[in-house]
């Protein structure tokens, strides 16, 4: 798969994500994916059981694609995920085999104030 049909996967699978399109955006996975969340402990495996995970979350969700960046079979997307207008800032790594995502795990961090040790180097960000 060329860098360029990833990439376009990508943007695919992002918009579908935040119109909440859950068959378009899970076209991007392998029917033996793996999904894994290392700061909850769970690990999804199978197309179905992904989506059907997503599906199945009563938020309203909203995501806001910041970068993507990767070549080859590894990809990562730096986004804001808006779960009932909170926001999440998240980092979702994806392992491409044969043009569809094998494993996919996700990071999150939600928002802090800065500490005032450093406050007069900081520049707050919109």
């Amino acid at each position: 798969m060329e860098d360029h049909d990833s990439r376009a996967a990508l943007d695919r699978h992002w918009a579908a994500s935040d119109t909440n399109d859950f068959e378009a955006e899970h076209q991007i996975y392998r029917e033996d994916a793996v999904l894994e969340y290392p700061q909850s402990g769970e690990r999804i495996r199978g197309r179905w059981k992904i989506q059907s995970s997503r599906a199945a979350q009563p938020n309203r969700k909203r995501f806001t694609v910041r970068r993507i960046i990767g070549a080859g079979d590894l990809w990562v997307t730096e986004f804001v995920l808006t779960y009932d207008g909170r926001p999440s800032y998240t980092v979702s790594i994806m392992e491409f085999l044969d043009g569809k995502v094998a494993r996919e795990t996700q990071y999150f961090g939600d928002p802090f104030e800065p500490g005032p040790s450093r406050a007069q180097w900081v520049e707050r960000m919109p």
